[in-house]
């Protein structure tokens, strides 16, 4: 079983993105088509796509694993040390193209819809502050588990579950029947990210009576960057900060 608990979380993880983004996605796909928002732009597709996949390759790559298919789960890792830094990269663009796409709509609003433009700028401009969290830990954390891949399996199989779970509350927020504080405070987010990862650290605290070393790691990057998000989260410095970061 302790192999199959990997299978597990990464159905975990494809359960809870497939029900936060696909009633959403069919909305804003209905909406482009009436001319009621813009057209995606092409990184936002780059990037469903790539997470998507991501996404589908830990679920092989833990049933594989699982399986004792040592060989195919190494061969199809490479396929992992590719898509992880496009990843990194295309949301990296992701960030200013979306900042740039609601600033343009904001310019050229009636004054009467400016205000409520202007509320989604001060937003995505607070989200930020979680991108760049995600961003930054999900790249060395996965550097971290690729590193330790063949001193360290069972470090590096932790580490990967544990990056790929800090983006996940991008589809928490979609599901609109659970409890959420955004936009007003991150600390959903911050819950949920918990939340994601709690059925993986739970059976392992029964199995082994210890924290394994690779939360105590992951914890080190996260709580104190998820407590510097709440501490700027929607003060005047950020929201002046975040716009000349995009180049606004």
């Amino acid at each position: 079983m302790d192999r199959w608990i990997f299978v597990l979380m990464a159905a975990w993880f494809i359960a809870i993105t497939l029900t936060g983004f696909i009633p959403t996605s069919l909305e804003k796909i209905a909406a482009v088509e009436v001319g009621m928002r813009p057209p995606f732009p092409f990184m936002l597709h780059a990037h469903a796509v790539l997470m998507g996949a991501f996404l589908v390759l830990l679920l092989v790559q833990a049933l594989l694993a699982a399986m004792g298919r040592q060989q195919h789960h190494q061969k199809l890792g490479m396929a992992g040390i590719v898509m992880a830094p496009a990843l990194v990269v295309v949301g990296c663009l992701l960030v200013p193209i979306i900042h740039h796409q609601v600033w343009g709509m904001m310019q050229a609003a009636p004054p009467e819809a400016q205000a409520e433009l202007q509320q989604i700028m001060v937003i995505i401009s607070n989200i930020m502050l979680l991108q760049i969290q995600v961003g930054t830990l999900f790249a060395i954390y996965i550097g971290i588990a690729l590193y330790l891949r063949k001193s360290d399996p069972g470090m590096h199989k932790r580490l990967i579950f544990l990056a790929v779970a800090l983006p996940l509350p991008a589809a928490f927020d979609r599901i609109d029947w659970l409890p959420n504080t955004m936009p007003e405070t991150p600390l959903g987010p911050i819950l949920y990210i918990l939340l994601a990862v709690a059925p993986m650290f739970i059976w392992g605290l029964l199995r082994t009576r210890k924290v394994q070393k690779a939360y105590s790691l992951w914890l080190a990057g996260f709580l104190p960057s998820s407590l510097l998000i709440y501490l700027l989260w929607n003060t005047d410095w950020w929201q002046a900060t975040a716009p000349r970061l995009v180049g606004l």
